[in-house]
């Protein structure tokens, strides 16, 4: 794959480039090339915070670079701040310390980061409700909502049940996987973003639209946490059910951007116009397939592993800015479908989840999640 080999080159030539610039700011999105904000100051407890650091810490695994260890520390570090007010955190603890502690502490063993990474863990079980059985959803009115996202939260979780010994966290991330499955998968592989249960008994209330286009359409990041999550959820805990949900979730997916060249739009069930794409979601769910890929045998695997090559080639052909001199790696990434302000840009996660899917290709990565 000597194309895989010629991109990770630019990305590390790019990387390296960015952190000389970006001294100790927290990335988001790139404005006309550049990151210009930083989210200590904007938002240090915003959801996307660990991202920066998890690239990093990819990239000081794939080339031992001091630089990229040296930034992503920064990172965690400044984020220790929003522990302490952890008032504004909300179910996405998970990304935000999975990717900068926890990955700090697989790579380097240091125990600040097991502690913060413990800490933050220790906050997500305290979202879950017994009774309905899940991890509630951001905060203020919202006790009953549970979104797709946190799927990709649950490794958290996981992570603490293996360092403490401790079944709590691991059967928390069950049960909550086990609800994502009741009330938030479609029978044909789609799912909805967000679902509002009573949280005295969990019944489903409603499905409203979310980040996608309305009610019962189909957005592609929601679809791609759906893949890569149930398929961490199977890692993690061995239950086979959770791997035939990302499977149907995965050929969901691939049937959708198959349609689109391979890259997906915001939601797949929106009108044909205006097109809008999310390479995010494309760059996750190419994750997700490798995973998948990971997880079984021949021939299933050549067939997932064959579509997140495909994918992640398709991003790299069309939707790629390798200039070191510009920040921001993955173009035409979309927050949501009807926030205009965040639609077709370069977004962190976007640039996470293509390295991590590049260093999966060469078997390079690291398992952060």
């Amino acid at each position: 794959m000597m194309w895989v080999e010629e991109i990770l080159e630019k990305l590390d030539h790019k990387l390296e480039a960015e952190c000389g610039r970006m001294g100790h700011k927290i990335p988001y999105i790139a404005q006309d090339g550049h990151y210009q904000a930083d989210m200590r100051d904007v938002n240090l407890s915003w959801w996307t915070n660990g991202f920066w650091a998890g690239m990093l810490w990819q990239m000081y695994h794939a080339t031992g670079k001091d630089c990229y260890k040296t930034v992503a520390e920064y990172t965690e570090e400044a984020l220790d701040g929003a522990l302490e007010n952890f008032e504004g955190l909300h179910h996405d603890v998970g990304f935000m310390w999975m990717l900068s502690a926890a990955a700090d502490y697989g790579q380097t063993g240091n125990p600040a980061a097991r502690r913060r990474a413990l800490h933050a863990a220790t906050l997500l079980a305290g979202r879950y409700n017994p009774d309905a059985q899940f991890i509630r959803a951001w905060n203020q009115d919202k006790t009953g909502w549970m979104i797709i996202d946190c799927m990709m939260n649950l490794s958290l979780l996981f992570w603490a049940a293996r360092e403490t010994g401790d079944v709590r966290f691991s059967k928390i991330a069950c049960h909550h996987a086990d609800t994502a499955a009741r009330v938030l998968m479609r029978e044909d592989g789609s799912c909805n973003h967000i679902a509002v249960l009573n949280p005295e008994n969990g019944e489903l209330l409603e499905t409203p639209a979310g980040q996608g286009y309305a009610p019962g359409s189909s957005w592609s990041r929601g679809q791609a946490w759906a893949v890569y999550g149930f398929a961490l959820a199977f890692r993690n805990s061995g239950n086979a059910r959770y791997l035939d949900i990302a499977k149907r979730a995965a050929h969901y997916f691939i049937a959708n951007v198959g349609m689109t060249g391979f890259v997906s739009l915001v939601d797949f069930r929106a009108p044909k116009e205006p097109v809008q794409w999310d390479t995010t979601a494309t760059a996750c769910a190419a994750c997700g397939l490798l995973e998948i890929a990971g997880l079984v045998e021949e021939p299933e695997q050549e067939l997932y592993a064959f579509y997140g090559e495909q994918i992640l080639h398709a991003l790299a052909k069309y939707h790629l800015d390798l200039e070191p001199e510009r920040d921001g790696i993955l173009q035409n990434g979309t927050a949501a479908y009807h926030r205009e302000e965040d639609t077709q840009v370069r977004i962190i996660y976007g640039d996470y989840f293509f390295t991590e899917g590049i260093l999966r290709l060469l078997n390079q990565q690291i398992t952060i999640w």
